[in-house]
This record gives structure tokens, sequence and C-alpha cells, in this order.
């Protein structure tokens, strides 16, 4: 039974919703995140069964104390969920360096140092729940996004590869791939043909039903599961038929990035360099 969750990237978006859905069904959920004004007046609104810390996934230490916190405030931690993430999008060859380093640090770096320390926690109970954020672009790598999809790639495998170093040790995991997902993370995006643009409420109940039922790999809309996993399946040719069907390649390159812009001046003002 799921009683404790503590939950990154919580301040908003699908993290916020996770964390509502879990109070719901009725665990102790702790929040962290990089804005931690934010994050601290979340857990006010989410009430008395609700932490909200300050964190940023790339400092170890810190993490490890957010943790800590969290099982000080409610006891055992019974599941971690490494939400953080960061989505920068453009053309490869115009990408900042640093930009690159701190999406690897974050989206990827963040999910490996929370689910270490998830499973330093669980493995000598023999009980817990890792649930890691990939996304639809763990499958489907598409244009104007390469280095997310590297990291959200990353996430995948490296989950897939977790859950058979804990097979038989009572440490569950799930990994979560989200597509399109009303937050502010995808605004000015171009539309995609066939793909629907869904609300982060049903990334969220999606996690508290593999929470649940311990199912280890969840595409949120359902129906966006075939699609990925043909065009990962497929020779190269025909992968980039479907994805040009699709005008996947395109949702990226011809995002308008004025529209972006808010997100774009929230999130350097987040994760600039704070360490």
């Amino acid at each position: 039974m799921i009683r404790n969750v503590a939950i990154t990237g919580g301040a908003r978006g699908i993290g916020r919703a996770t964390a509502e859905a879990c109070l719901a069904v009725g665990m102790n959920v702790a929040i962290g995140d990089v804005d931690g004004a934010a994050c601290t007046a979340v857990a006010a609104e989410l009430g008395d069964r609700a932490i909200g810390l300050p964190l940023d996934v790339r400092d170890a230490a810190a993490f490890a104390g957010f943790l800590d916190r969290a099982e000080e405030a409610f006891g055992t931690l019974d599941a971690v969920v490494n939400n953080a993430g960061i989505a920068p999008i453009g053309l490869f060859a115009d990408e900042d360096p640093a930009e690159t380093q701190r999406l690897v640090e974050i989206n990827l770096g963040g999910v490996l140092t929370g689910t270490r320390l998830a499973l330093q926690r669980f493995l000598p109970r023999r009980q817990g729940h890792i649930v890691n954020l990939a996304s639809s672009a763990g499958q489907i790598a598409t244009a104007g996004g390469a280095t997310y999809a590297a990291t959200k790639h990353g996430v995948v495998g490296f989950t897939r590869a977790i859950r058979a170093e804990t097979r038989g040790t009572g440490v569950r995991t799930t990994i979560v791939l989200p597509g399109l997902i009303r937050t502010d993370m995808i605004a000015g995006f171009a539309k995609a043909r066939g793909t629907r643009v869904i609300g982060p409420d049903k990334v969220a109940a999606g996690i508290v039903a593999a929470l649940r039922t311990g199912r280890e790999e969840v595409f949120v809309p359902r129906e966006l599961g075939p699609v990925a996993r043909l065009v990962a399946g497929t020779p190269p040719a025909i992968a980039d038929r479907i994805k040009a069907v699709l005008r996947a390649d395109r949702v990226m390159v011809d995002a308008d990035m004025g529209a972006r812009a808010s997100y774009r001046g929230r999130m350097d003002a987040t994760v600039r360099a704070d360490r």
C-alpha cells in the first residue's frame, strides 16, 4: 500500500497534478521544486498532508536531504516520482553547450540521482516504487528537440535496466511516457496530426494507477503507445514516413518561439546555475 510519496518538480504541471491525485486517494505528499517559493505556496494550498521544499535535482546532497525531510514529516517513503524536467527547444546546431549540459543534468541526471537515493532506501526494506517521467520523445525522436529526446531516451533505457536489476527485490519501477500535455512546457508548439493534447490530470491519474497496480510502462494518452512502439521498432525509412504523416518533426521546429517567452523566462530564472 502506498502511503507516502515524494515528487520532484511538484510546483506546477504534471508534478502538481500528481500531488493532487495522490492526496485525493489518501496519500501524504512531499513536493520538491527548484522554485522553492512556488513549491511552498502550492503545498500550503494542498493542505496539511502535503509539504513543499526547495530542491535542485542536480544537487545530490540536497536531494538526499529532501527525501530525509519527507520521511521526517510523514514516515517511511513508499514511492519516489522523478518528474522534474525542462524543455528548451531549437535546432541542435544552434544550442548553447551550457544548455545542453543543463538539460542532461536535470532531465537525466536528476532521474539517476533520484533513483539511486530511492533504491538506497527501498532495497533494504524490500519494498518501494520508483516512477520515472520520460516522454513520448523517449520513443519518437523529433527534430527541434534533439537533446530533450536524448535525455528521455536515456530515462527509458535506464529505467528498463533498473527494472532488471531490481527483479525479485520487492522494488517496483514505472516509466511514464506522456505525449503533448497541456502545460506551459508545450507553449507555442505547432499542431501534430492524430495526437490529442490532454491535461496533466490524465498523466497524474496514470501515475496513481501505476502505483496501485505496479504497471511498468504507461503511455498517456494510451493510444500513443502503439504509435510510439511502431516508430521505435521499424526501419528508419518507415519510421520517418510515419513521423512525416503525423507532422511529428514539425511540432518543435515550427513552434512559435514568441509564445514560449514566458516559459523560457521562468525556466532560465529558476535553473540558471544556482550552485
